[in-house]
């Protein structure tokens, strides 16, 4: 049964599953998704192209900050070129979850 949520507290941290849209005019995180195939993922838009992994970058700098951790905590784990990502933010999980529950509740 797929998680209702895109990320999963994992040791050391979270794991987010993210779809990004690259040349998205601004830098923000738009809800949830669940995709055709049953996968939650986490959607995000970011104002870089993606070229040169500008775009990768936005997105964990991105990703940082709505965690309130500093960028170096976010590490790209999958899909460098593809649109669905991996990421892992190192620390806390719980608390991690919940700065994200938190930024998706603002909206």
């Amino acid at each position: 049964m797929p998680s209702p949520r895109p990320w999963t507290v994992a040791a050391g941290g979270l794991a987010v599953v993210v779809r990004l849209t690259p040349r998205g005019g601004r830098d923000a995180i738009d809800g949830i998704e669940q995709r055709s195939d049953g996968q939650c993922v986490l959607k995000a838009r970011v104002r870089a192209a993606a070229s040169e992994g500008e775009a990768n970058a936005a997105l964990v700098a991105l990703l940082a900050h709505a965690a309130g951790v500093p960028p170096r905590d976010v590490t790209l784990v999958s899909g460098a070129t593809a649109r669905i990502k991996r990421l892992t933010i190192a620390g806390h999980g719980p608390t991690l979850a919940a700065a994200l529950e938190n930024v998706l509740a603002v909206r």
